[in-house]
């Protein structure tokens, strides 16, 4: 013989009212600044002689040569905007105003003025 039960229960799917307003995001980092501080631990690891070059790095990393050279050519930039990109303010919507792509002309100028001109240009 079986015997049948019959369950039922009052369930809710709404979403609770928020009665409290969302805490203010504090923003992100450039994520160009980030590459760039990566670029200078890399160069202190090589300097140091933890690495024993960009390719060593590449593999402790886990990343390929190719772009731990992009990453690396950020400390072709001209000190200034090294620095500009360092203190760039935490963005907090939007999309990233300077990106490692827009720098790629940049680090191509070897003249640290024509940098510069090409830096302004582009912001």
């Amino acid at each position: 013989m079986t015997a049948q039960a019959t369950v039922s229960y009052a369930v809710d799917f709404r979403r609770p009212l928020k009665t409290e307003a969302a805490p203010e995001r504090p923003g992100r980092t450039l994520p160009v600044a980030r590459l760039l501080a990566l670029a200078h631990a890399i160069d202190a690891k090589i300097r140091s002689g933890e690495h024993d070059d960009l390719a060593d790095a590449a593999r402790k990393l886990g990343l390929t040569r190719a772009r731990v050279t992009q990453i690396s050519n950020l400390l072709l930039l001209a000190p200034t905007i090294q620095a500009a990109i360092l203190a760039w303010p935490p963005i907090t919507e939007g999309r990233d105003p300077v990106t490692e792509r827009t720098l790629r002309p940049i680090v191509r100028e070897p003249d640290w003025r024509r940098q510069i001109v090409l830096w302004t240009e582009t912001r």
